[in-house]
C-alpha cells in the first residue's frame, strides 16, 4: 500500500484499519506525507486504534479521540496533541519531545519509557498514569495532575512542575535535580532515594510525604510543609556555596533520624516533636527555631558536640 492512502484508510474507521494492521505487522504507518495542512485528524475519533510505531511527526491531533489506543514506540516528536484524550492508552516508549499536551487527558495511560524531553504538559491531567522511566527532562508540568501516578526512575532534571498535583505519585529513585516546583503538593508522595539536588521546592506541601534516603544537596525548602513527613536518613547538606534552606519550613513531628543537616538553614522551622536522633546539624543555622520536645538523642549540634 502506497503510503498516501494510510491516511485513507484510517479516515474509513478504527475496525478496518486495525484489520489492516494485523494483516500486515510490518507496515509502518505514516500519516504525514498525505495531509499537507496538518489537520486531517483534528477532533478525530480514533478510540481503540493501533498506532503503534506510526510516524506522527508535527501531526494535529488536538481535541481527538484516542482512549485506550495503543501507540507503542510511535513518534509525535512535536505533535499538537491540546486537549487529546489518552485515557487508558498505551505509549509505551512512544516519542513526544516537544510535544504540545497541554490539557491533555493521560489518566491511567502507559507511558512506560516515554520521551517527553521540552513538551508541554501543563494542565494535563495524568492521574494513575505509569510512567516509570519516562523521559520528562526540561517539560513543562505545570498545574500538572499527576495524582497516584507512577513515577519510579522518572527523569525530571529542569521539568517546571509548580502548583502541581503529586498526591501519593510514587517518585522513588526518580531525578529531580533543578526542577522547579514552587507550591507543588506531593502530600503522601513516596520519594525514596529521590534526586532533588538544587531543586526549587519552596512553599511546598510535603505533609506525610517519605523521602527516606532522598539527596536533596542544595535544596530550596523555604516555607516547604514537612508535617509529619519522613526523611530518615536524607541528605540536605549544603552544595558548593549554597545552603539548604529550610528557613521557615514545618518540620512538626517529620522524622529525621540520621538525616543529614550538615550546614543546612533552619532559621525559625519548626521542629516541634519532630525525631531527630541521630541527626548531623553541625553548623546548621538554627536561630528561632522550635525544637519543642524534639528527640536530639546521639544528634550531631552545630557546634560538633554530640547530644547526649
Amino acid at each position: 500500500m502506497a503510503i498516501a492512502q494510510h491516511l485513507a484508510l484510517l479516515e474509513e474507521g478504527v475496525t478496518s484499519w486495525n484489520q489492516w494492521r494485523v494483516q500486515y505487522p510490518q507496515n509502518v504507518p505514516d500519516l504525514i506525507a498525505a495531509r499537507p495542512d496538518r489537520k486531517h485528524l483534528r477532533e478525530a475519533n480514533l478510540s481503540r486504534s493501533n498506532l503503534d510505531r506510526a510516524d506522527l511527526v508535527r501531526v494535529d491531533l488536538c481535541l481527538a479521540n484516542l482512549e485506550n489506543a495503543s501507540l507503542d514506540e510511535a513518534d509525535l516528536t512535536e505533535a499538537l496533541l491540546y486537549t487529546s484524550d489518552f485515557h487508558g492508552a498505551s505509549l509505551r516508549e512512544a516519542n513526544l519531545t516537544r510535544a504540545d499536551l497541554t490539557e491533555a487527558i493521560l489518566c491511567e495511560a502507559d507511558l512506560t519509557m516515554a520521551v517527553f524531553y521540552q513538551a508541554k504538559l501543563n494542565r494535563a491531567d495524568l492521574t494513575e498514569a505509569l510512567l516509570y522511566t519516562a523521559n520528562l527532562r526540561q517539560a513543562d508540568l505545570t498545574d500538572v495532575e499527576l495524582i497516584r501516578a507512577d513515577l519510579r526512575e522518572a527523569d525530571l532534571t529542569m521539568a517546571v512542575l509548580g502548583e502541581g498535583d503529586l498526591r501519593e505519585a510514587n517518585l522513588s529513585l526518580a531525578v529531580c535535580a533543578l526542577s522547579q516546583m514552587v507550591g507543588t503538593t506531593l502530600c503522601g508522595a513516596t520519594l525514596y532515594r529521590a534526586n532533588l539536588s538544587l531543586a526549587n521546592l519552596c512553599m511546598a506541601n510535603l505533609m506525610g510525604a517519605d523521602l527516606t534516603r532522598a539527596s536533596a544537596i542544595g535544596a530550596n525548602f523555604i516555607g516547604t510543609n514537612f508535617y509529619t513527613a519522613t526523611l530518615r536518613h536524607a541528605n540536605l547538606q549544603q552544595a558548593d556555596l549554597r545552603e539548604a534552606s529550610l528557613r521557615i519550613a514545618n518540620l512538626t513531628g517529620a522524622n529525621l533520624r540520621a538525616a543529614n543537616l550538615s550546614m543546612a538553614n533552619l532559621t525559625e522551622a519548626t521542629l516541634k516533636n519532630a525525631d531527630l536522633e541521630g541527626a548531623n546539624l553541625y553548623k546548621a543555622n538554627l536561630y528561632q527555631a522550635d525544637l519543642t520536645n524534639a528527640n536530639l538523642k546521639g544528634a550531631i549540634l552545630p557546634d560538633g558536640s554530640k547530644h547526649l
